[in-house]
């Protein structure tokens, strides 16, 4: 298969960890060709089908340099067998016009992965309160006094923007309510931004799990993203220390709740956040920890990805 990745740029590739590396690795290993471009790189004009442009590379298997690229070309995204759609968040203006070309894309033939309507309907945190019985206690909204109840209800809160990624921007206010008033004035901006407030999970201290989501069926393996010292946060990119595990009882049970779900909307891989026993986050636009998975367990999540893909294609 021709296989086209819309990712960032290849240069800022942590190649040791990178997941869309490991697909691209993989597809390579099993003989399909690859393309790469990034979203401004895409072009719609009257009459015509949306091109990008794109470069053909070829993996070499060293550690630099790690590809080798052909000269730029003008092609047609419905020419691929398939567009992998792994342009790293945020979920910005630019990366919702990106879903639109993509979707015209598709009415000229092309097949997008995950599916570009998908991500539009999915916005990686308020999509969980589609399965409240999978949720902790949740609020989302812009109202000051709709925070102070919740807090006084619950007492230990998280507070995030709807926006974030990589922890960014997370709060945690305790008991004593110190900084309330001034973390909800800097996060809904006086009332024109909405935020999600979520009761504190003291299961956090032993990780906060993504659960991968391929094909509509669960990964066997997560990895568990651990807070170090006094952070709060688990994120990789906070600093949290990635441990790899079986799933949990729990966490198959919401796997094979929500993969179904999901796959029949057109996300071939999605990844849940799971703390403890509850879903935090549902991620879609470019889901990781895949080389973290496979170091740490033997588990080959990028085979099992690519193995989605040819099934569906």
């Amino acid at each position: 298969m021709k296989l086209l990745f819309i990712a960032d740029p290849l240069h800022h590739f942590k190649i040791y960890k990178d997941t869309t590396f490991a697909m691209m690795r993989e597809a390579q290993r099993r003989g399909h060709a690859l393309a790469v471009c990034e979203p401004q790189h895409i072009t719609w004009q009257r009459g015509s089908q949306v091109t990008a442009r794109v470069t053909d590379i070829r993996l070499t298997g060293d550690a630099t340099p790690w590809y080798e690229a052909k000269p730029p070309r003008s092609a047609a995204l419905a020419g691929f067998d398939a567009v992998l759609m792994r342009k790293d968040p945020p979920f910005d203006s630019e990366y919702f016009y990106a879903t639109h070309l993509l979707e015209q894309a598709e009415r000229d033939g092309a097949r997008v992965f995950n599916k570009p309507r998908a991500l539009r309907d999915h916005p990686e945190k308020l999509a969980i309160m589609e399965f409240p019985e999978f949720i902790g206690p949740t609020l989302v909204t812009r109202d000051a006094a709709d925070i102070q109840r919740f807090h006084a209800e619950h007492q230990d809160i998280i507070l995030k923007p709807l926006d974030g990624m990589g922890g960014m921007g997370i709060f945690r206010v305790g008991p004593d309510g110190l900084n309330l008033g001034s973390i909800t004035e800097t996060l809904n901006r006086n009332g024109a931004q909405s935020v999600m407030v979520q009761k504190f999970l003291p299961e956090i201290v032993e990780g906060d799990k993504r659960v991968l989501i391929i094909g509509g069926k669960p990964v066997p393996f997560c990895l568990a993203r651990i807070p170090q010292g006094s952070e709060v946060r688990g994120n990789l990119a906070a600093g949290g220390k990635g441990v790899a595990r079986p799933l949990s009882p729990r966490d198959w049970e919401i796997g094979n709740a929500l993969g179904p779900v999901l796959h029949e909307r057109g996300l071939l891989l999605a990844g849940v956040d799971v703390i403890g026993d509850c879903v935090t986050e549902i991620n879609v636009t470019s889901p990781t920890c895949f080389q973290e998975i496979f170091d740490q367990t033997g588990c080959d999540v990028a085979s099992l990805f690519v193995d989605a893909l040819e099934s569906v294609l």
